[in-house]
């Protein structure tokens, strides 16, 4: 007699989150940056705390068709929650983030993260999914919970408000002459 045991019907388990986990909080970790505004720690606990919020329910939600959107969802919607409650909106701006940069250009980066961290947060929850997730419109409705007008709006004045906090930083640099 042959005995023979079938794993496929076992359900998901912690260490199938912790391949889940670790295959995306890279990308979470991105997000989350840009979302605090260049603040790596914030950042961090952002990203812990949907990913926590994720492991509660990983038995149901390893089942979805696309848990990566998912977990990016819960994030964006754990950092407009934390905008929420929070009571002090002090920002630390001398310090730089933790993790390595490979820029050519830092000042404009530091001017783009001070520009994105001075629109709201709904505005820049728009900003991120549209343009650094290079979410549809339609996307980033429902991750947002919002109408795709909404979206369009919110995005529309988010990038005026952007390029008037900006001003002539993004203005293009010349090029180098070289002696003769």
């Amino acid at each position: 007699m042959e005995h023979t045991a079938t794993t496929d019907s076992a359900p998901p388990g912690p260490l199938d989150f912790l391949d889940f986990a670790a295959a995306r909080g890279g990308q979470l970790f991105k997000t989350a940056y840009l979302l605090t505004g260049g603040d790596s720690h914030l950042a961090e606990d952002l990203v812990q705390e949907a990913l926590s919020r994720m492991y509660v329910r990983w038995r149901r939600l390893s089942r979805l068709e696309n848990p990566a959107g998912y977990a990016q969802t819960v994030l964006v919607n754990t950092f407009l929650s934390w905008r929420r409650r929070r009571s002090s909106t002090e920002r630390v701006t001398y310090e730089f983030p933790d993790i390595a940069i490979n820029d050519t250009d830092p000042t404009l980066r530091l001017a783009l993260l001070q520009a994105l961290a001075d629109v709201s947060p709904q505005d820049r929850a728009v900003l991120v999914l549209r343009f650094w997730e290079d979410r549809s419109v339609e996307e980033t409705a429902v991750a947002l919970r919002l109408t795709a007008t909404a979206v369009r709006s919110r995005s529309h004045r988010a990038l005026a408000r952007m390029r008037a906090l900006l001003g002539d930083s993004l203005a293009e640099p010349e090029p180098e002459r070289t002696a003769r």
